[in-house]
This record gives C-alpha cells, sequence and structure tokens, in this order.
C-alpha cells in the first residue's frame, strides 16, 4: 500500500509545494534571456520600476535603501514567457493543486539586485486580489539561484488554515505579523528551473539580497477556472485561460 502523500495532500496541508526542475536548463536559458530583455527595455523606457515596499513593517527590516526592479504580465512582452505559463510540465503540477480549470490572473517579474536588494515582509496576498472560492495561489519560476542570502521566499508551514486575516497586507503595522518574523519562517531555497508555489492565505515574505549575485524570479498567479475575482481586485486581472476553461467568462468581461 503505497502512503507517500499526493502533491495535492501535501500542498493542502502546508499550503505550499517546491516543485523542483519544472523548466529544464535550456528553456531557462532561452527565459533568462528574455528576462534580461526585459529589464532592458524597462530600464530604457524610465518610469518607477521600484517596486520595494515603504511601509512599517519594511522599515523594521531596513529596506529604505533597497530597490527591486518589477514589472506585471510579461507575456505582453516576450513570447517565449508567454509560453513559459503554457508549459506543461508547469501546468501539469498546477493542475494537481487547482484542478483541470487555470486561468492566469497576472504574472510579476521581480529582480533583486545584489547587495541591495529589497526585503517583502511577512504578508498574506488575499487582500490584493480575493476570489470567491479563495482558489488563488502563486507560482515562482526562478530563473536563477535563490539562496536565503540572495533573499528566497520564506514561508509559514500550514499557515493557509488561518484564512482571511485582516491587516496582512505586510505594508502596516501588525501585532499579528510581529509573531510571525522572518527569521522563524522556512526558506525554500531554489536553482534555475525550480516552481514554488503557495496559496495566497499562506505567510510568506523574503529577507533582503546581501549577496554579490542577482535573483531573477518571475511569479505567475492563478486560479481555478470555476473561481472568479470578487470586488476589491488592486493588480491587473489578465483573465488568461491556460488550461480548460473559465467558467465566469461572458460577453461584458470579454469586453474589459
Amino acid at each position: 500500500m503505497n502512503t507517500t502523500p499526493s502533491l495535492k495532500e501535501l500542498f493542502a496541508k502546508d499550503g505550499y509545494y517546491l516543485a523542483r526542475g519544472v523548466f529544464s536548463p535550456a528553456e531557462i536559458q532561452d527565459l533568462e534571456t528574455d528576462f534580461d530583455r526585459i529589464v532592458h527595455q524597462l530600464n530604457r523606457t524610465g518610469g518607477d520600476v521600484n517596486a520595494s515596499w515603504q511601509g512599517e513593517q519594511s522599515k523594521k527590516l531596513g529596506a529604505e535603501k533597497t530597490t527591486i526592479l518589477h514589472t506585471h504580465n510579461v507575456q505582453i512582452y516576450s513570447e517565449v514567457w508567454h509560453r513559459a505559463f503554457l508549459n506543461v510540465r508547469f501546468l501539469d503540477v498546477v493542475e494537481q493543486i487547482l484542478g483541470p480549470d487555470i486561468v492566469l490572473h497576472h504574472s510579476k517579474l521581480f529582480q533583486k539586485p545584489p547587495e541591495k536588494g529589497a526585503p517583502f515582509p511577512m504578508h498574506q496576498d488575499w487582500s490584493y486580489f480575493p476570489t470567491l472560492k479563495d482558489t488563488m495561489i502563486a507560482g515562482i519560476i526562478h530563473v536563477s539561484d535563490a539562496t536565503d542570502e540572495m533573499g528566497c521566499l520564506r514561508v509559514y508551514p500550514g499557515s493557509h488554515t488561518m484564512g482571511r486575516v485582516a491587516g496582512t497586507s505586510g505594508q502596516e503595522s501588525s501585532a499579528f505579523l510581529d509573531g510571525y518574523p522572518l527569521d522563524g519562517a522556512v526558506a525554500l531555497e531554489a536553482e534555475p528551473g525550480d516552481v514554488a508555489f503557495f496559496h495566497y492565505f499562506t505567510l510568506h515574505g523574503s529577507k533582503p539580497n546581501f549577496s554579490a549575485k542577482t535573483r531573477k524570479t518571475v511569479l505567475a498567479q492563478l486560479h481555478a477556472g470555476s473561481d472568479a475575482v470578487e470586488t476589491g481586485n488592486t493588480h491587473p486581472n489578465a483573465r488568461l485561460v491556460l488550461r480548460g476553461w473559465n467558467h465566469h467568462a461572458g460577453r461584458a468581461l470579454a469586453n474589459e
């Protein structure tokens, strides 16, 4: 009798799952080329691309002089990145968590520069893009190494079972979040091609990048096709079906 828990069971228990080697070295090479091209285009065109948080929680981490380069929706820049979200191995993992209908809400590029890469305080994500059935998850595609020294993702296993906790956006003072310091969280060190998945209730954050290396990641925010975004969404909503069906699509949404 096989008693090894399934990926779905592990995710349900811990609120995260680190999938190793989802993307091959050759695929990562192509993804990094276009990652760097996006960064170059962002720097060339100007604008505010520093996504470091400036709230009270960030100040406690000494984040005032740190930076992190960021843009939403890498799939509008690059065919290679668009295809990455349709990668069979990537979606096979997502399907084990969400089921057969998978919708991309948005994606985000993050580049933590060496020696001054910004941290993210511990927080939940749900308040930024709440959904009716709370199926929203993130999948962080690692384009580079992500060691703890480089400011890799840190999570509190099982914290997703607390559900929606008010005041956990990570950008304001919070006695609740003070009880979950970054140092107490599990560091998910990863290699290029690994993908870290976590539920949007899971308490997570990352330390500054004080290493001599650049940390490169792209995050895909995903929900089940049977779910839909509530009022209060503060991020772009791509509504891009990656597998299966979007059960809430209609003419009004299609015309937005």
